[in-house]
Parts: structure tokens; C-alpha cells; sequence
């Protein structure tokens, strides 16, 4: 592998001493998607790091510390140092090779037992997993006084924390906060490890409806999409995502998740996984978005056997996943200048179903197209249009029969 990644200059790095670890990582680089030339810089950067360091030996493992400190370098290419040194320890953990450092602090051991049991008893997915470590990690962080720890908690110093999450968070990512405390602190009082009962902790309402609708008016939508330059394959790329769910209502999860052969070419529809109802939306396509899509894939797709329609267009080539889609958005949104901000990807799935209302099409095929499973989860995308209420508005009896006696 290294004598087709470097041509001429191969013997450098097939006479270093770490030339076997240098040949497997640049076979993992590939199969991760990187492309050529960064692929090169970081088989440069690993070369350079190992073959100066008196750390590491051929052949062993690789401490994890030991590789945080030999890719810190100073000047300007400082960062890339430590961006090379994070892809090759992901790499040494997919072979195992890396010895990762075990905590040895108490309260460190505690996440990681009680990270087992959300784990091992209560079955939580890796990403809840995620979640729950970021919270507790941030509680033992801030929410203990540094004297006495988990032992001299209280219900002061947990309200204090809750508030102090109050000013970061509004109501609803607050329900997660408090859910992801009381949990742990449920599982620290059974355990010894904390007072009992401080796990009893109020959680803030929400109430559906109560949010202001976050559907943007078509004419901004409109504007939002001719603000995308589709003079590179970025634009072209991005202009043809925001084009799909905004005339197709496609979540960002939903548009992630389409393949190359989720496009029926010869009879024009679109195969969409319906993530939350797990079903199957066959869309039929319109011609400009048929040629939006072939202008794509053509001339903005990277080269790439990777089966997912929308691939990143910087190395690592891989497919998007839901919250690069997300940063899309948020991305053209703040190019564009137009009066949106605050606004979310999810704002044009909520434009796309007021534009279908507006047009006279019934909820309930809005919530198929939707993928919603109830009416009610379809009416939370529906805006109020005041234009619409007037057409059915009823005359005011009183007023109608004060008319009536005027008339007399």
C-alpha cells in the first residue's frame, strides 16, 4: 500500500521501524474514506511523530497517554498534529493496539460502574449511554462542593445545579437534564454511594403547543434555496438536501438515509424509510427534481462505491449522517441573510406541510406524507393562517341582530 501511495518516495517509509504499522494504518485510512492527499499528510505527520519518540516499539501496544503528548508539537501546524494523532489512535483501537488508561479516581470509577448498569440492567443504547455520560459528567463537575463529594450532597447543592442548567437549557432539553440526575443520583442513593432521597426532583412542564409554529413563510424557503450558489459541489450538494426536504418534507434523519437505489430513474419516485413509523414512503419525483438530482450525482458526487446518496465532499469521503445535514442548514441559513435565525432544519418539513394545507390537501394525507401515526401529531406542524380563518369565520349573533333593529 505505501508503494502506491508514495510512488517515489516509499523507501522513506518502508525502511522506518514502524513500517508495518504505517502500511496498516494507510489500508485503514482507505477503507475509511480518505482521500489522497490528506490520506499522505497523515501517514507524514505519523511517520515524523513515531520515528522521533522513544516511547513506542514496533510491534506493541501504544498507551494512550504516551500518544496525547508525542502529537502535541508547537507552531503553526499544531492542530493538524493533534487531529492526525486522534485518527491514529481510532485506529489503533479498531486493531487493538491501544492501551487506554484506566480512571483511577473514585468518582471516575463510579460513572464507569454506573455506565455498566444503564448499560448491562436498564439496556440503554449506546447514544442514551452518551447522553447520560455528558450530564453526569458535568453534575460531578459543577454540582459537588469540593469538600466532602457525593457523601455531603444535598438537596441545596442539587437545586443549585438545576438551576444553574435553567439559565443554559430551555424547558425541554431541561427534561433531560433533570431525568439524566435523578437517575443517577436514584442509582448513587441505593448504592451507598450518595444520601438517599435526593433523586426526588421536580421536572419542568411542557406542554404540547406551546411553542411559537417553526414553519417558515414559502417565500422565505423560496429565497433560502436561490441563496445557494451551485457553482462548486458543495452547493450542488447542499441545494439538492434542502431541495428534498423542503418540496418532499424529508426529516434529516430521512434524507441521511437514502441510497443511490432509493431513486427509481426509469419511473421517477423516490423509496424514503419513514424512520419514527419504520415504513416505506414511495414519493413520485418532479422533473426538476429529477434534474436537481442527476445534476448531483454527475457532476458534485465523489467518486465513491458507497451506497448512500449524499456523501461528504471533504475526506473522509463517507455518507452524511442526520446531524451533518442539520449543520447544512444551519450553515446556508446563516449565509443567506435572511431573516430566519432561530429557525431549524425541521422548519422546512413544517413549511412543506403548510404548503400542502394552503393548497387544500386534507390532514390526514399530510400525516401519511408525514409519516405521523396520529392526527394530532400532524396538527403540531399546521400553523395558524389568519387568511384561512376568515374565509370560514360565523357572524357574531349580537352584532347581527343589533343590525337588524338599526334597520327598523
Amino acid at each position: 500500500m505505501l508503494r502506491i501511495i508514495f510512488p517515489r518516495d516509499h523507501a522513506r517509509y518502508e525502511q522506518s521501524r514502524f513500517a508495518a504499522e504505517l502500511d496498516s494504518f494507510a489500508r485503514w485510512l482507505v477503507d475509511q474514506g480518505h482521500l489522497r492527499h490528506p490520506l499522505r499528510l497523515h501517514l507524514f505527520r505519523v511517520k515524523q511523530v513515531l520515528d522521533r519518540s522513544d516511547c513506542f516499539q514496533s510491534g506493541s501496544m501504544f498507551r494512550e497517554l504516551d500518544l496525547q503528548d508525542a502529537f502535541v508539537v508547537e507552531g503553526p501546524c499544531a492542530y493538524l498534529y493533534l487531529c492526525t494523532g486522534r485518527i491514529f489512535a481510532r485506529f489503533l483501537a479498531a486493531s487493538n493496539q491501544l492501551v487506554r488508561e484506566e480512571p483511577v479516581d473514585a468518582l471516575s470509577l463510579l460513572r464507569r460502574r454506573y455506565l455498566e448498569f444503564l448499560s448491562g440492567v436498564r439496556g440503554l443504547s449506546a447514544q442514551s449511554l452518551k447522553h447520560h455520560d455528558s450530564t453526569v459528567a458535568d453534575f460531578l463537575s459543577r454540582g459537588l462542593r469540593r469538600e466532602g463529594g457525593l457523601t455531603k450532597l444535598t438537596a441545596g447543592d442539587v437545586e443549585a445545579y438545576i438551576q444553574t442548567k435553567s439559565k443554559e437549557n430551555k424547558r425541554q432539553s431541561l427534561q433531560h437534564v433533570v431525568a439524566h440526575v435523578r437517575a443517577f443520583l436514584r442509582y448513587c442513593g441505593d448504592h451507598g454511594e450518595a444520601p438517599a432521597g435526593l433523586h426526588v426532583i421536580d421536572m419542568p412542564r411542557v406542554y404540547r403547543g406551546e411553542s411559537p409554529p417553526r414553519a417558515l413563510d414559502w417565500i422565505l424557503v423560496r429565497r433560502l434555496l436561490a441563496s445557494i450558489r451551485r457553482d462548486d459541489p458543495r452547493g450542488k450538494r447542499d441545494y439538492a438536501i434542502l431541495h428534498l426536504m423542503a418540496f418532499y418534507g424529508l426529516r434529516p434523519s430521512e434524507a441521511a438515509a437514502l441510497r443511490l437505489d432509493s431513486i427509481d430513474w426509469e419511473a421517477g419516485t423516490m423509496k424514503v424509510q419513514q424512520c419514527k413509523t419504520r415504513s416505506v414512503l414511495m414519493l413520485p419525483l418532479a422533473e426538476q427534481t429529477v434534474r436537481i438530482l442527476r445534476r448531483y450525482l454527475t457532476n458534485a458526487r465523489p467518486a465513491s462505491d458507497l451506497p448512500q446518496l449524499f456523501l461528504r465532499v471533504r475526506s473522509p469521503i463517507v455518507g452524511l449522517k442526520h446531524y451533518g445535514i442539520i449543520e447544512i442548514f444551519n450553515y446556508r441559513a446563516a449565509r443567506s441573510g435572511l431573516p430566519i435565525d432561530g429557525a431549524s432544519s425541521y422548519s422546512l418539513r413544517h413549511a412543506f406541510a403548510m404548503r400542502l394545507l394552503s393548497r387544500g390537501v386534507g390532514i390526514k394525507a399530510i400525516g401519511d406524507l408525514l409519516g405521523h401515526r396520529s392526527l394530532e401529531a400532524t396538527c403540531v406542524y399546521l400553523r395558524i393562517d389568519a387568511d384561512m380563518l376568515r374565509t370560514v369565520a360565523l357572524p357574531v349573533p349580537v352584532i347581527a341582530s343589533m343590525q337588524g333593529a338599526d334597520h327598523e
